[in-house]
Order: C-alpha cells, then sequence, then structure tokens
C-alpha cells in the first residue's frame, strides 16, 4: 500500500474515534486535501477491500482496514512519543516526523523501539 493509502486510512481511524462517524468532506478537511482527490482515494480503498460505504456515505473501515489503520496508528503514536523522548523536540515537530518515518521503518525497528521504550 502506498504512503497516501495509508494516511487515509489513519485519518479514518482518528476521525471515527474522535467523531464517530465519517464523510469524504471530513477526511479532505483533516488532511487537507481536496474532495475529488479524497473521493478517488475511496474508490481505491473500497475496491481494495479496506473501507465500505455505509447508510449517507458514511465510511467504514472493514476488518482488513481496520487492522492496517489500527497498525499504523500504532507506530505513529510510538514513533512521536519516542522522537519526543529521545531528541526532546516538541509534541508537534516530533508527530510531524513520526508521520514521515510511520510509512518506511521495517516492523523489527518497530519492535525495537517498543522494546526500548518499555524498559525506560
Amino acid at each position: 500500500m502506498y504512503e497516501s493509502g495509508e494516511d487515509y486510512l489513519e485519518a479514518i481511524l482518528i476521525l471515527k474515534n474522535k467523531n464517530g462517524f465519517v464523510r469524504s468532506v471530513d477526511i479532505a478537511k483533516h488532511l487537507g486535501f481536496s474532495k475529488p482527490s479524497v473521493s478517488r482515494a475511496m474508490s481505491i480503498l473500497e475496491k481494495d477491500g479496506y473501507i465500505e460505504f455505509g447508510l449517507g456515505n458514511m465510511i467504514n473501515l472493514t476488518e482488513k482496514g481496520s487492522e492496517k489503520a489500527e497498525d499504523i496508528y500504532s507506530r505513529h503514536r510510538l514513533l512521536t512519543k519516542f522522537l519526543v523522548k529521545i531528541t526532546q523536540i516538541p509534541e508537534e515537530q516530533a508527530e510531524k516526523n513520526a508521520c514521515r518515518i510511520e510509512h518506511v521503518v521495517d516492523s523489527e525497528v518497530i519492535e525495537g523501539i517498543k522494546k526500548w521504550m518499555n524498559a525506560q
């Protein structure tokens, strides 16, 4: 999956947890993307089995989509905390960097960071 697809899944999870529902317009606002871009991405995610549309075109994560979104968001939170701890940079700065790193870091690195953070 491409980085942008992961960003969309993460945004859907965050918005669902925050608002209880997700619409394309909410995703566009959250990510700062155009509505046509979001619409195109949603059709790809639906075709790939990550989301489905419910009543009123509400967007729901499938089981596959939920697992992927939870994994991405978990990496994001872990990396943010890790960067704050080791660099003492502000959380906002750490979060921006974590967002870029979360898409390319190996699972072995994530496991190593988890172990290190749990030992602290």
